[in-house]
């Protein structure tokens, strides 16, 4: 019970992992409730929604109405995650959002701040998601992105220089299509202590209990 390590297997473009995220965090607070000595580390895997997403980005809506078969099949798919987000206290602002974005350098980002301040690296994975879905900011655009770790505490001036150059990028590409090697077609997906895994949004209760399970102690 004293140790409980989370993988979460999402990417920032993806609504249902910012839904997963607030969840999570929810079912972290009643788990540090119960477990006040536990040492928690949450670990953001890469994954890629749109992996054809060109670099610079491509127009939101009419790539959606074509992914959903048109703006009505859209406009219920935004409002079927309007009202799940809504539990989470996410007001989604689909409309604001005009660029699909590459979320290569938002992912090596991530990556790069978990080296330097794992606690700090949650805290901007929530902030990319606000800035992509409350905000309708282009988190593809490493401008941007600098200017969101900046707010998160992290040094601009090292971020800068780390996202404008091609450092771990390849790496990055390697661990999400290792995800989907391993079977993982749909995010968010978590992974407890590497026993217990749980797919999808679920509940603040669901993710706890498979905290609970993972950290029980093995039977013969």
């Amino acid at each position: 019970m004293n140790t409980l390590t989370i993988d979460v297997v999402s990417d920032v473009v993806c609504p249902w992992c910012f839904i997963g995220k607030r969840h999570l965090d929810k079912a972290l607070t009643q788990w540090r409730t119960e477990h006040p000595d536990s040492t928690v580390t949450v670990i953001w895997r890469p994954f890629f929604l749109n992996p054809d997403t060109p670099d610079a980005g491509e127009p939101y809506r009419p790539f959606l109405e074509k992914k959903f078969g048109g703006p009505q099949g859209l406009t219920e798919i935004w409002q079927r995650v309007r009202e799940a987000g809504k539990p989470a206290g996410i007001d989604f602002a689909f409309e604001k959002i005009e660029l699909r974005a590459n979320t290569l350098a938002a992912h090596r980002l991530i990556h790069w701040a978990q080296q330097a301040d794992t606690g700090k690296a949650t805290a901007l994975v929530e902030a990319l998601f606000a800035a992509q879905f409350l905000e309708g900011r282009h988190v593809g655009d490493r401008a941007i992105l600098a200017e969101i770790a900046g707010a998160c505490g992290f040094d601009v001036t090292a971020v800068k220089a780390y996202i404008e150059s091609d450092e771990d990028a390849e790496n990055i590409k390697y661990d999400a299509e290792e995800s989907r090697r391993m079977g993982i077609n749909g995010v968010p997906f978590f992974v407890f202590n590497q026993r217990l895994a749980a797919s999808g949004a679920q509940s603040p209760d669901a993710l706890l209990q498979a905290m609970r399970e993972a950290s029980a102690p093995a039977t013969i």
